[in-house]
């Protein structure tokens, strides 16, 4: 059997990836790539983009107040009530990893409507200070950590894919949360997904909801080495794991039920499917080029070897940072509000060295949409 959907670009293996990244859990290393893959940009051919660092999101100042200094991905979604929720990853009350208070996931509200002022937080879940979305301890017998993948929104209810760590890219399981009073409080739904579903790569997700009943889902494994897979679950079957249906490559067609075939290869971080002004964006943590890429499409099934791709934060060096360019980068997630060409991104960096910074930010890419 051979995909059409070429070419392909190429991949970075798992112990260049061990070699190269830096820290724990979610920190990235320098990885340089060696050339742009199929669809990324080509700066002799394409208008540059205007990238703009709006500011920090968290850090000493910003989130003091919340007891939460130090912490990284701030995933966003829109509320029920309207408002927007971030989410983030493993959080620490001073401005370094492992600065007292673990937490894990946590999560900020924001009340903010102009996106170009900078996001403002408005409170915390937990009240004064941010709490962990649910009790559990670190480090016990069985995981680590539990890290958010994803939130979404379905009419009343948001649903958080959440993955359960024990150490460095292990996956123990993933599990999915729900909470019906806007994030102030959640339950488990009972879902649990196996670490190694479809070969590990059913491990860190995205997904959207379509307008023909049915939420997407892209997921990969969580070692920023390996592609992407879809699937589709009918929206009021979220919560199912056994309602996921695979969309795959066989005897020369594409089709949901078989089994799942890779949609784009590379070595995927951190990923956030949106639809938007009647198109579908991806944006995700490309590890192979070190940087934030993003796709806009026509739907979730569309060719992504063939989709207008752009890079859209590359990664820097310390010390030869600017708006465009950022030293230990990952994540990169769309806020709500943004438009294809006024694309809002939560970008996180952490300095593996030293601990600090360890932070959320915010950019603004203009002419993505172009």
């Amino acid at each position: 059997m051979i995909d059409p959907r070429t070419p392909r670009p190429p991949q970075i293996d798992r112990s260049t990836f061990l070699r190269t990244s830096a820290g724990a859990l979610l920190g990235s290393g320098l990885l340089l790539g060696t050339g742009s893959p199929a669809g990324a940009d080509d700066a002799s051919s394409r208008q540059a983009l205007e990238v703009t660092k709006i500011g920090d999101l968290t850090g000493p100042g910003l989130t003091t107040r919340f007891r939460m200094e130090a912490t990284d991905l701030g995933i966003p979604v829109r509320t029920p009530d309207g408002r927007m929720l971030f989410v983030f990853g493993d959080s620490f009350e001073g401005a370094t990893v492992g600065g007292g208070w673990w937490r894990s996931p946590t999560a900020l509200y924001s009340t903010t409507t102009d996106l170009d002022a900078g996001v403002q937080w408005s409170g915390a879940v937990g009240g004064e200070a941010a709490v962990q979305l649910w009790h559990y301890d670190h480090d016990n017998p069985v995981f680590t950590t539990v890290l958010p993948s994803d939130v979404i929104t379905i009419g009343d209810t948001m649903y958080l894919h959440a993955m359960v760590n024990n150490g460095l890219g292990n996956v123990v399981w993933t599990e999915i949360w729900r909470s019906d009073d806007s994030g102030a409080t959640w339950t488990h739904t009972d879902a649990h997904f196996d670490a190694h579903l479809h070969d590990g790569l059913f491990q860190l997700l995205t997904w959207a909801e379509g307008d023909d009943g049915y939420v997407y889902v892209y997921s990969t494994s969580f070692d920023r080495s390996r592609p992407i897979i879809m699937h589709r679950v009918p929206t009021a079957a979220i919560a199912d794991p056994a309602a996921y249906e695979p969309w795959g490559y066989r005897e020369g067609v594409w089709g949901w039920g078989n089994p799942p075939t890779p949609i784009l290869d590379g070595a995927f971080g951190e990923m956030c499917l949106r639809p938007m002004a009647g198109k579908w964006v991806l944006t995700w943590f490309d590890a192979g080029g070190y940087r934030i890429d993003g796709i806009i499409m026509d739907t979730p099934t569309s060719n992504l070897h063939t989709a207008h791709r752009r890079t859209l934060v590359h990664g820097g060096a310390w010390g030869h940072e600017d708006d465009s360019h950022v030293a230990q980068l990952y994540g990169g997630y769309i806020i709500p509000g943004s438009t294809p060409d006024e694309l809002h991104l939560s970008v996180s960096q952490w300095n593996t060295d030293h601990g600090w910074p360890y932070k959320v930010m915010q950019h603004r890419i203009r002419g993505f949409g172009a």
